[in-house]
């Protein structure tokens, strides 16, 4: 693993430090190289949360990854500039299914000045460090804030307008075997969003776009497009998402299948 690779990976260039502005632009980056994607859970390719897998994926493979890849490697990224990064156990929509969710979303705490939350990890909706305080603000298209919750923790919620998607975590180091079973459990449970759908998504300044199943949309507009076959999805994923997957073509049965069982139009 080496910090060169990274950094030319995510287009940074110039001095690499441990101050705000390197943070800031470093997380940028970040989620402009690497889509957000379950493409390898879909196929059946078991993942961890171990940070020289992620590298491998990320850089050398030139993918994308779900948040234990994703923050697992920017947090390692940042550690090795010389940031102190601590890694956050979070529960993703803890305030409708309950503290059952903790550990199903790797996040980080940053510590400058002030200590702020980073995350590429969350589909792409942070634009950038947030502090660690109560407030709100717009990082297109989406509203972002952080509220205290109380017993120590964060509520962070990300709109576009329509219901508010969250996740809650407390300013602790991360219970790392915690984060383990909840990979493995959210890669083989049947019950688990990433099992049933197809999920490829990506910031790129204010546009956000998303692959779920065979229907790609743009949040906060009306562009919306169904798929017609394996080839087109495959296609796809190299063309806007930079993803060079030819076996996600097998996966297209799975996906209309899905698609028909929700009875998406």
């Amino acid at each position: 693993m080496k910090l060169a690779d990274y950094l030319a990976r995510i287009g940074f260039e110039g001095k690499a430090r441990p101050e705000f502005a390197t943070l800031a632009a470093i997380h940028r980056l970040h989620a402009h190289a690497f889509p957000f994607e379950n493409l390898d859970v879909q196929l059946g390719r078991p993942l961890t949360t171990d940070v020289e897998a992620a590298f491998d994926k990320l850089v050398t493979r030139r993918r994308g990854g779900w948040c234990y890849e994703q923050n697992g490697l920017l947090g390692w990224a940042l550690a090795a500039i010389g940031f102190e990064v601590t890694r956050v156990s979070a529960g993703v929509m803890c305030e409708a299914r309950g503290d059952g969710q903790m550990g199903n979303h790797l996040c980080l705490i940053v510590q400058l000045e002030e200590r702020w939350l980073c995350d590429a990890g969350f589909g792409g909706s942070l634009a950038g460090p947030l502090a660690l305080e109560t407030g709100e603000r717009l990082d297109a298209p989406y509203r972002i804030g952080l509220q205290e919750i109380g017993d120590g923790y964060w509520r962070f919620r990300e709109s576009d307008g329509g219901e508010p998607f969250s996740f809650d975590f407390r300013d602790v180091p991360a219970d790392e075997r915690r984060l383990a079973d909840m990979c493995l459990q959210l890669q083989t449970s049947p019950a688990s969003s990433f099992v049933q759908n197809l999920v490829v998504q990506q910031r790129i300044g204010e546009a956000h776009t998303t692959l779920r199943g065979r229907v790609l949309s743009e949040t906060g507009t009306d562009r919306r497009r169904k798929l017609g076959s394996a080839d087109e999805v495959v296609a796809l994923l190299r063309t806007r998402f930079r993803l060079d997957v030819p076996e996600a073509a097998s996966l297209w049965p799975a996906i209309c299948a899905r698609h028909e069982a929700l009875g998406l139009p």
